[in-house]
């Protein structure tokens, strides 16, 4: 029997490459992603950390310093999220340490009656 998939939940990943990249300020971003992107209408995961410094695989990616990853239920809900007042707030606050940001949006299929 074929699942079939749900496509409603919206996976926003978001990798930031930092001009001062000391651990100071690593986790300073770090806090800042807590503090001000966290708990938003309609997030269903949210988590933001470091980059694995230690892993020297081919396919690991180096180039950034921080990642935030958010699952929003839907896109209404990421779309107001990146509307409202402390998304932008966290903008305004951190901005001035980026070297780039790059932004990875992606639907996620949840299967539907359970489990696959």
């Amino acid at each position: 029997m074929m699942n079939t998939a749900i496509r409603s939940a919206l996976a926003h990943n978001v990798y930031f490459t930092l001009k001062d990249n000391s651990d100071t300020a690593r986790e300073n971003l770090v806090a800042g992603c807590q503090k001000y992107l966290a708990g938003h209408p309609g997030t269903v995961s949210f988590a933001a950390g470091v980059i694995v410094a230690a892993h020297e695989r081919d396919v690991n990616d180096k180039n950034f310093d921080v990642a935030l990853h958010i699952v929003f239920q839907d896109k209404a809900a990421h779309d107001e999220y990146q509307n409202a007042p402390r998304h932008h707030q966290f903008i305004n606050e951190y901005q001035n340490n980026w070297e780039t940001v790059r932004v990875f949006d992606s639907w996620l299929d949840v299967p539907s009656g359970g489990a696959a």
